[in-house]
């Protein structure tokens, strides 16, 4: 299975990273490996995961307080978001 999630974060990015982690530890994932992308004058990114349920990948974005929003989805969609959201973070670097 694969997941995607959608985060409102009011902290900068390594904080954001940090307590995307945490909440993924405290629904009860493992997290083998992650990373996380982001452009700097952006206020948003994407924390990808390995975890032991599954790929999971979070987009995040500015918000008043830190919450999360998760779904279980098949492998094709799971890979879409991951690369158009990607594709967006990197779309002023050309």
């Amino acid at each position: 299975m694969a997941y995607i999630g959608f985060v409102k974060s009011p902290y900068g990015p390594g904080r954001t990273y940090e307590e995307i982690l945490k909440e993924l530890k405290r629904r009860g994932f493992k997290v083998a490996f992650s990373k996380h992308h982001w452009a700097g004058d952006l206020p948003f990114g994407l924390v990808v995961a390995e975890t032991d349920r599954g790929n999971v990948a979070v987009r995040w974005s500015l918000g008043r307080e830190f919450s999360m929003k998760l779904e279980e989805v098949d492998g094709e969609t799971y890979d879409e978001f991951v690369e158009d959201t990607i594709e967006y973070t990197n779309a002023d670097s050309g």
